[in-house]
């Protein structure tokens, strides 16, 4: 697979300007406030698994609108508190059965997942979240739901429900509220970004390389889905491309690394052709933080560095939280 975008020496001085709404921080402020005003208090329960040496529990919280969303908790059988991981999914997944990932929680994490409300069936083992909204004529996926006003867009939702699940971890008694990590890969990684710049509790942000960041140039740009979605959005409702991007702009990856104070670890791959190199860098490098990296895989795809790129958030976050 070639290179899909510009030489590493360009990516490493890409700083563009993304269009930023005046009332950005109006708008999440509201947001959040209006949810968290509908906020019920967190639930675990056991897990139905056979592992026996960790703790793994279903987790109920209120997202979005004081909706629930699920998850699972895994954590070491010892006393806390313990720091923490909270991990976001890609596109399409859904939690899926409780002890599929164990690798944070037998490393000494409470490893927190969150389900991705309306996703689950695009790959791994499923997901157990609706999300109970409707939306105007959209392309099929989820990029395009609700995209002609902010306040109804699928991702004011998902980042809403990512930010109110950080509120719940500091109030586990299991968990050390001053040492919650945020991460994800792709779709994870661009909701990591949000929750890092919308909640003061988050210690460190490792977005894997993340999407949803640079939107213009990535919906012009990017040969392959979930971008083209908002492409094909476009090629019909053509009178409507600058009303798409204004709201997009409440979502941009790049406008919440302009918010993001605390530690950062990101990573790109320069042939991914999925998540270009340049929306990976856009972000970057408009972080607010002087603790930041970013780890470069030259010749991987949208894969990453995959286990090579988790050994390496380990060894940073160990030197952090």
């Amino acid at each position: 697979m070639p290179l899909t975008d510009l030489p590493l020496a360009d990516l490493l001085a890409y700083r563009p300007e993304v269009a930023e709404p005046a009332d950005f921080d109006a708008f999440w402020r509201d947001t959040l406030a209006g949810s968290r005003g509908l906020a019920a208090a967190a639930e675990l329960s056991p897990a139905p698994t056979p592992i026996d040496q960790l703790v793994v529990e279903d987790l109920a919280f209120s997202g979005f609108g004081g909706e629930r969303i699920r998850g699972w908790v895994t954590r070491p059988r010892r006393e806390g508190p313990l720091p923490v991981v909270i991990e976001y999914l890609g596109y399409g997944g859904g939690r899926g059965i409780p002890g599929e990932r164990l690798q944070w929680a037998a490393s000494g994490y409470v490893h927190v997942l969150m389900d991705t409300r309306g996703q689950g069936a695009g790959w791994g083992s499923g997901g157990a979240t609706p999300d109970p909204h409707g939306s105007d004529g959209a392309t099929p996926g989820f990029m395009t739901r609700g995209i002609a006003r902010p306040e109804d867009y699928y991702y004011r939702r998902v980042f809403t429900d990512a930010v109110l699940l950080v509120d719940a971890v500091q109030d586990f008694a299991f968990a050390d509220p001053a040492r919650i990590a945020v991460t994800g890969g792709s779709q994870g990684g661009g909701i990591s970004l949000a929750a890092a710049a919308l909640h003061p509790g988050v210690a460190a942000v490792m977005p894997d390389v993340p999407f949803l960041s640079h939107f213009r140039r990535s919906v012009l740009l990017t040969p392959e889905h979930p971008f083209r979605e908002i492409e094909r959005y476009l090629s019909v409702h053509r009178d409507r491309v600058e009303q798409v991007f204004q709201t997009l702009s409440y979502f941009d990856g790049v406008n919440f690394a302009r918010r993001i104070t605390r530690p950062a670890l990101f990573s790109v791959a320069l042939m991914d052709d999925i998540v270009l190199p340049s929306s990976v860098f856009a972000a970057y490098n408009h972080l607010a933080t002087e603790d930041a990296s970013i780890e470069v895989y030259e010749f991987n795809g949208h894969e990453g560095g995959g286990f090579a790129q988790w050994l390496r958030q380990t060894a940073w976050l160990a030197e952090r939280i």
